[in-house]
């Protein structure tokens, strides 16, 4: 699944982060790496952006970006 696809308030763990050249650039910069926890917290009111929490802080992204990033819920590590 990707982070786009998480439903409100789960959490998972980043497995890989796609894209080519800089968007992948700048989502590692933001603190979107494999084995890190997001937690979805908030969704605008027309779907885009959505908000995560990772390490400690609020992030906003497009769900365009999101779409790059493939995350595993916790409930699917077993």
């Amino acid at each position: 699944m990707t982070l786009d696809e998480l439903p409100m308030g789960r959490t998972a763990v980043i497995r890989e982060v796609g894209g080519q050249g800089p968007l992948r650039l700048r989502l590692l910069d933001m603190g979107l790496i494999p084995r890190t926890r997001v937690t979805l917290q908030k969704v605008a009111p027309m779907g885009d952006p959505i908000e995560i929490r990772l390490r400690g802080y609020e992030l906003t992204l497009r769900r365009e970006d999101a779409r790059h990033i493939v995350v595993e819920t916790e409930a699917a590590q077993g």
